[in-house]
């Protein structure tokens, strides 16, 4: 495959040993498109990029493409990526090609962590849907916004318990296509994760004790949060991210990040609290039958 898409390019696969390499684009990419910054860190990229299939495009000692493609479950899933630089001239093509080569017969689900719309159009024009978008904001810590706690609400750091669980459950039950996980599944993601920040995190009650919404922090990211639907309307999310991001600030964060879905409501809310837009993430879908 030497010579694809012209410049004396040379394919092989990558594997571990690129792993800076990889960081590399993927860096190039999210600094031209935006998106989610945690991509460029190796346990993302690994899980992205490192798949049962890799093939990566080098010049003069350079990698400026990448596609993996893992196929051992239906769909079979890919991530590709191309440098800014080396855009326009045919390589994602090739990369898409390649990768549905790789899925055969089996549906094949794309996974973009840095969004763009020549992608988009690319990804389109070959018979992908996408089927999930989500923003990516941040904000920047040097400006917190003032919220008023809401009459009756008192806020506590989690426990690790059912009423953390039933909080998350209630809060979500509603949203289309929620299938909620079993409690012991679910806290124990949170117990298992290194970044997850019980001392930071928070369930709120209301007057008569019983918890209404809740906050999950992981490093410096708002994970979830989430209010009963009796408590909605009453800024009880407001004041939990504005309370997270104080606290946030109060232990050093020069940032916050968060994502959330192009359609929740709580994209304008989070926009009110100035986190600003850094890019998208999103996926799509092609379907062999």
């Amino acid at each position: 495959m030497a010579g694809l898409g012209g410049d004396a390019l040379t394919w092989k696969e990558f594997g571990e040993e690129h792993l800076a390499a990889l960081t590399g684009l993927a860096e190039a990419c999210l600094a031209a498109d935006g998106g989610l910054p945690l991509f460029a860190r190796p346990p993302l990229l690994r899980a992205r990029l490192l798949q049962t299939r890799t093939l990566g495009a080098w010049h003069d000692g350079g990698l400026i493409a990448a596609v993996g493609v893992g196929t051992a479950r239906e769909p079979a899933t890919s991530t590709g990526l191309v440098h800014p630089a080396w855009r326009g001239r045919g390589l994602g093509g090739r990369l898409l090609s390649w990768a549905g080569e790789q899925a055969g017969d089996a549906d094949l689900l794309l996974t973009t962590e840095s969004w763009n719309p020549g992608a988009d159009a690319l990804f389109t024009a070959h018979g992908f849907e996408r089927t999930f978008t989500e923003w990516v904001l941040r904000h920047d810590l040097t400006e917190l916004p003032e919220v008023a706690r809401p009459d009756g609400l008192r806020t506590e750091p989690v426990a690790l318990d059912t009423d953390l669980f039933e909080t998350y459950r209630a809060s979500f039950a509603d949203r289309p296509g929620f299938a909620a996980p079993t409690a012991e599944e679910w806290l124990g993601e949170l117990r298992d994760d290194d970044e997850y920040r019980p001392d930071l995190s928070m369930l709120a009650r209301g007057p008569d004790g019983r918890p209404v919404g809740f906050l999950n922090i992981l490093d410096n990211w708002i994970d979830q949060v989430g209010v009963v639907p009796e408590w909605r309307g009453r800024r009880v999310g407001a004041y939990l991210v504005a309370s997270a991001l104080r606290s946030l600030a109060d232990h050093g964060a020069r940032e916050a990040w968060l994502c959330v879905n192009e359609n929740n409501p709580a994209a304008a809310l989070y926009r009110r609290l100035g986190f600003r837009d850094a890019g998208r993430r999103a996926r799509y879908l092609h379907r062999r039958s």
